[in-house]
């Protein structure tokens, strides 16, 4: 008997722009995922050898990471925080575009300018660390998981590291942008190890990634 995959899709900001992509590589949802009301995380397929499981952004790379789901879309900034060695990226599927910015109050960039220690209030602690450390400056990382830019203002941070789209959230908190992190965009990961020994997942990879090329020259 055939081993169903397991394919995770994150809940939130990419996972409009990945339905469509996705049907174009053949894997389509059953019509029950199409319903708002549905709380489950777990979903057939048109495929009876995959079913789909919709969880939490950064929950997709863990799953995929550690086998529990051989494949998934995610944002390539997940894939930069955790940096798992058992996760590969082999498509970049040119949806889910935002960037990692560094935002503080509005009139305060004078100051960060001269700072070699600051509390930051970002998801993202690793990467976050690691960028302020190629500044020479030592970043005390405050985890939150939302509400982000209400920090500053708090006094829990002096700043804050968030996704950033139109910037139309930071200007309706009183914060402005002054570093660009880095340019994100969502990817197909697969399970290195299962990469290897299931060719369903090689074919799937192939018909990712032809459906990218295409895209990429209309």
């Amino acid at each position: 008997m055939t081993v169903p995959l397991t394919f995770a899709i994150p809940k939130g900001r990419i996972l409009d722009e990945a339905l469509p992509v996705m049907a174009r590589a053949g894997v389509v949802p059953e019509d029950a995922f199409h319903d708002k009301g549905n709380r489950s995380l777990t979903f057939a397929t048109t495929r009876e050898d995959m079913r789909l499981i919709r969880v939490r952004a950064f929950d997709v790379a863990t799953f995929v990471a550690h086998g529990a789901a051989q494949i998934g879309i995610v944002g390539s900034d997940v894939i930069e925080e955790f940096n798992y060695s058992d996760l590969y990226a082999p498509v970049d599927l040119d949806i889910g575009h935002c960037h990692l910015a560094v935002a503080e109050p509005a009139g305060n960039k004078a100051i960060s300018l001269k700072a070699s220690h600051m509390r930051v209030a970002t998801k993202y602690p690793n990467i976050t660390r690691r960028y302020f450390e190629r500044q020479s400056i030592q970043a005390e990382c405050v985890k939150l998981n939302g509400a982000m830019e209400i920090a500053p203002s708090l006094g829990l941070s002096g700043r804050i590291v968030d996704l950033v789209s139109s910037g139309q959230t930071l200007k309706e908190n009183g914060l402005v942008e002054t570093a660009r992190i880095l340019d994100i965009s969502a990817r197909l990961i697969v399970n290195r190890a299962a990469l290897k020994t299931d060719q369903r997942l090689a074919n799937l990879v192939e018909a990712f990634r032809a459906n990218a090329a295409t895209r990429a020259e209309t």
